[in-house]
């Protein structure tokens, strides 16, 4: 696993970004657009940490009525979106990340020009997942639904007091889950560790099972930024979220005999293959019906508009006889 190294100088009493950041622009900008698998970067103390510690601190509360899986079925995430809702703290945070100063930070860490804020927060906002809760390898949707703009990053920040590797929940990094299960590189999700990294079509990322022995919930601010265009080279049609199902463990071989542990947790995989089938299934049902609506308007326009020009008809040839 790799572990970044501390920032242990004093935050400037002004500001909520350490200066450390703002003074090593030019080497933040070399490491993240070298990384591996893909063009990211994780810094740790990023923000003050009286700061860090009143988000924490006033993190709200899991709501059950925001907890739901990609299904629509009850789960262990919860996502509050409307972050201005939620207290001085996170309209503080709200404020800082659009705020052109640090939209400049941003930029010139990246080399991503014009960045824009989302005030939707959509998919953002703070992420609570608790015991059992994974998320499987992805990329993410490219294209805002509402603005339409193109999604080009990703912004992450922990805010977990405390983190056990042996938990699980660690940010993971894939150069191509589909070919290798396994990730180029894993992030533990600590205290005011902020991960930024690209969003394009091989930005593989994801988290494995929370165990249920956790003693606390992994807790995190995301945000994404957006612009009005892109390289070429990196567009690509429009599409939602795209997930790879986890492989079977390795240590799955032929002629062993499944101990109970080792077949509870291929049948949880096959169940989610199952569920994540389903629910593409339901998707392309729901396409075919929104494309049988527009079918059947077209072809009653088509309709209504022939029946018109066989009275026109009809009319003009009755003119005609009387003129005989």
């Amino acid at each position: 696993m790799s572990t970044p190294a501390k920032t242990t100088q004093q935050i400037f009493p002004n500001g909520l970004i350490n200066p450390i950041v703002t003074g090593s622009i030019d080497e933040l900008h070399r490491q993240f657009i070298n990384a591996l698998p893909f063009q990211h970067l994780i810094i740790d103390d990023f923000f003050d940490p009286q700061f860090v510690q009143s988000l924490a601190a006033s993190f709200p509360a899991f709501d059950d009525a925001k907890a739901s899986d990609e299904s629509g079925k009850p789960g262990q995430k919860c996502v509050h979106e409307a972050v201005r809702t939620l207290g001085d703290d996170y309209c503080r945070l709200d404020a800082l990340v659009q705020n052109e100063e640090f939209l400049n930070v941003i930029s010139n860490i990246t080399g991503i020009d014009e960045l824009i804020y989302d005030p939707l927060y959509y998919g953002g906002g703070t992420h609570e997942n608790r015991g059992g809760q994974d998320l499987d390898p992805h990329i993410d949707f490219n294209y805002h639904p509402v603005t339409n703009h193109h999604r080009r990053l990703n912004l992450i920040l922990f805010l977990n007091e405390k983190w056990r590797d042996d938990w699980g929940g660690l940010l993971e990094l894939y150069a191509d889950p589909d070919k290798d299960g396994r990730p180029s590189r894993t992030i533990t999700p600590l205290l005011n560790r902020l991960v930024m990294f690209v969003t394009t079509e091989h930005s593989w990322h994801g988290f494995r099972r929370i165990n249920a022995s956790a003693d606390a919930s992994r807790k995190s601010f995301a945000l994404y930024y957006y612009t009005l265009d892109r390289p070429v080279a990196e567009t690509a049609p429009r599409h939602s979220t795209v997930y790879v199902e986890r492989h079977l463990p390795s240590d799955i071989l032929a002629g062993e005999v499944l101990t109970a542990a080792k077949l509870n947790e291929v049948q949880r995989l096959l169940h989610r293959r199952d569920q994540h089938i389903k629910r593409l299934y339901s998707d392309i049902e729901g396409l075919m019906s929104e494309l049988d609506i527009h079918t059947q308007s077209w072809t009653m326009r088509q309709a209504r508009r022939a029946v018109n020009l066989v009275a026109k008809c009809r009319k003009l040839l009755a003119s005609n006889s009387r003129m005989k």
